[in-house]
């Protein structure tokens, strides 16, 4: 018997390896041809050795400037994490502690208009900031990211909210919590890993979105995704280093973000995020 779990075991894991051996093997190798000439990064047949260059890096933060849409990537998504976990925490436990069937429909129509395709929005979107005069704006994207993405910050921060017992909020009440001070020093922080899940989905939306920033915004406003995009073609082989640089660079925040909050993002799924 125990050598049948061995065995099991030992597939189990091999399997899990050889997944992640396939699946890093494109993140790895893009960070190791950023760091190399074209006709390196691209010979054929494959060099695995080559000279280390920083080259790629100087040419694209320093001479087309791309710490400003890293800038702009930062302040849009630091307000868009802050207002959707803000409303999202709100709104998510007062529809936990209703026990109506408004709230339901309410849930399933902000489901519905978080499923349309963004770009079906965009039409309205442009006719309706043009004529407010606020379309190149900082505003206008936070504003929109925020709307698209807060029926699934709502959903999912109630899903969370539903799993905590009743008998916390009551038990708050009655040493004397109002019931905000219920919410914010009880059941926030013990909800706290669910609200780090939920923001880190909300992190996701905001920091990989390209229709939208590089739609409503200009060129020194977009975020980094949009920026390679649409300044960073292969129109040359310098610029097409300049893009796998900036790929390297766009991955690197998101894995020390995963690494710093790898506990709480854990603890969260395994909370039950995801049960109705």
């Amino acid at each position: 018997m125990k050598q049948r779990s061995f065995s099991v075991s030992f597939f189990v894991y091999a399997g899990l390896a050889l997944w992640l051996l396939v699946a890093s093997l494109p993140v790895v190798w893009t960070a190791i041809i950023s760091f190399r000439q074209y006709i390196d990064a691209f010979s054929s047949p494959i060099k695995w050795v080559a000279p280390f260059t920083m080259e790629n890096y100087s040419r694209l933060w320093i001479d087309k400037a791309f710490y400003r849409n890293f800038f702009n990537t930062a302040l849009v998504t630091v307000f868009v994490v802050t207002v959707s976990l803000t409303v999202g925490c709100l709104a998510g436990y007062a529809l936990s502690r209703y026990r109506g069937s408004m709230g339901f429909w309410l849930l399933l129509i902000a489901l519905m208009f978080r499923a349309i395709p963004h770009s079906s929005l965009l039409p309205s979107f442009f006719t309706i900031f043009d004529a407010l005069d606020i379309r190149n704006t900082y505003f206008t994207l936070i504003f929109v990211l925020v709307a698209i993405n807060q029926p699934f910050t709502i959903w999912m921060l109630r899903s969370f909210f539903v799993n905590i017992p009743n008998e916390l909020d009551e038990a708050a009440l009655v040493d004397g919590c109002t019931r905000f001070q219920a919410f914010k020093r009880v059941i926030i922080p013990v909800m706290w890993p669910g609200v780090v899940t939920t923001g880190l989905f909300s992190f996701l939306l905001a920091y990989n979105d390209f229709l939208l920033s590089s739609a409503l915004t200009s060129a020194e406003k977009m975020t980094m995704p949009a920026a390679i995009a649409n300044s960073i073609t292969a129109e040359s082989e310098a610029l097409l280093m300049q893009g796998v640089a900036g790929a390297v660079s766009i991955t690197i925040p998101l894995i020390i973000l995963v690494m710093i909050f790898q506990k709480q993002i854990v603890g969260g799924l395994t909370q039950g995020a995801v049960k109705g």
